[in-house]
């Protein structure tokens, strides 16, 4: 699974990371991001792949694509 947080569409509401702690955390100004430390090859591991549902399932705004693979 790949995951995707479009930082154009990100409004900052921060569910994401507080609810996927593993998967996202929140950039200097309160934005999402993924972090960057937890992909081999793009690839997230097999263990947070239900983390990343959870943040992207409870994202406002639509911003954070899964690719499953």
């Amino acid at each position: 699974m790949q995951v995707h947080l479009d930082r154009v569409r990100c409004q900052g509401h921060g569910r994401c990371y507080v609810l996927a702690p593993a998967v996202f955390e929140s950039d200097d100004d309160g934005y999402g991001i993924v972090v960057s430390t937890l992909a081999v090859n793009s690839e997230i591991l097999p263990d947070l792949h239900d983390a990343a549902r959870k943040g992207a399932a409870n994202c406002p705004e639509d911003a954070i694509t899964l690719t499953e693979g």
